[in-house]
């Protein structure tokens, strides 16, 4: 998965379309994303010490990595990922601008 935590996205498809965000955590065998403030559900939670009231919270849940595309930092569209090896390291390059990012 060339999507990795802390890169900015955009959503594309989806209730959440067109909403950016950042990678908080990333599920590579099943190609899935948590994005904050995207994809959020409410949660029932029951009275404990954590949550003495209860009641819902707002969670992030996972979301499927082909349902949104990378936003390069350098020319701010969304763009696919490609791989450059330079100097002997590999490298992310935008598909768009052909930066390194």
């Amino acid at each position: 998965m060339k999507i990795k935590k802390g890169d900015t996205i955009i959503v594309i498809t989806g209730k959440d379309k067109k909403r950016t965000g950042k990678v908080d955590r990333v599920y590579p065998k099943s190609q899935k994303l948590v994005i904050e403030n995207i994809n959020m559900y409410k949660r029932h939670v029951k009275k404990s010490e954590q949550s003495p009231n209860g009641g819902f919270v707002e969670v992030a849940r996972p979301i499927q990595s082909s349902k949104v595309m990378f936003e390069c930092p350098k020319c701010k569209k969304p763009s696919r990922l490609g791989y450059e090896i330079i100097k002997g390291t590999k490298k992310r390059i935008c598909k768009k601008c052909g930066k390194n990012v």
